[in-house]
């Protein structure tokens, strides 16, 4: 009864505006009419305790893999620093977040090895996991996905401030970022450069502008020196994204 009420409410029914598949509405009419169980209660023998009959085992969440990257950085060389599993907001935004870091740790360089409160040595790697955001205009017609404009806004940012031996990537665990077939994009301090400089007509704030970083991003020729792209298929799990900066 819920659900049909909701049908109704929101205009889903066969002549709504936002009609359901005829199938899900005659499942839905034979639930109400009692040919069909309806959702089971909390007294259905699935739910029962003693014995159980089923059993819930959380194999992977988004921790297991920051801290597998982490692992694996230490085990490159690399002084690994977990910022955290809760990333979130505005992928633009914490671009610079990260961006800034770099720059901060960086700086070491100039310094003989030696930064006041730094979080790492170098060479560093930054990792932290969560799922960030992209704010979609109505009129807007470019395509990418959160971790591909994270690794745009990113390389824009590293050639504002002549950043050079910064690598930072963005990626979602389950081979896919929005709508493409990529999963994130790799980028340094002279991605911008490289790809307009190869690829007449394109802009990365143009890009940027028009959250159209696949489109940017995408090397016609598949040359290995300037894709961007990472690409590698559908993993099969899904526990958020895992953006890593690395530091030399």
């Amino acid at each position: 009864d819920d659900a049909c009420r909701l049908v109704q409410e929101y205009g889903l029914e066969a002549d709504g505006e936002y009609a359901l598949p005829d199938t899900v509405l005659n499942l839905l009419r034979l639930g109400k009419e009692g040919q069909l169980e309806d959702t089971p209660k909390s007294s259905h023998p699935a739910f029962c305790d003693s014995p159980p009959l089923c059993q819930t085992v959380l194999v992977g969440n988004n921790r297991a893999a920051v801290m597998a990257a982490a692992n694996q950085a230490d085990q490159l060389g690399y002084n690994p620093v977990v910022l955290g599993t809760r990333i979130d907001g505005e992928a633009s935004v914490v671009a610079g977040t990260y961006v800034a870091m770099a720059e901060m740790l960086s700086q070491q360089r100039e310094h003989h090895g030696v930064g006041s409160y730094q979080i790492a040595g170098l060479p560093a790697a930054l990792i932290a996991g969560g799922e960030t955001v992209v704010t979609i205009p109505a009129e807007c017609n470019g395509k990418g996905g959160r971790n591909q404009e994270l690794a745009l806004s990113a390389a824009i940012k590293l050639k504002e401030i002549g950043l050079r031996d910064v690598v930072i990537a963005s990626c979602g665990t389950d081979g896919t970022d929005g709508p493409t077939d990529a999963a994130g994009a790799i980028v340094d301090g002279a991605s911008v450069d490289r790809i307009e400089q190869t690829n007449t007509g394109r802009c990365a704030h143009d890009a940027m502008k028009n959250h159209d970083a696949y489109h940017f991003f995408h090397d016609d020729n598949a040359d290995y020196r300037s894709h961007h792209l990472i690409q590698t298929g559908p993993t099969g799990t899904n526990v958020a994204d895992v953006m890593i900066t690395l530091v030399k």
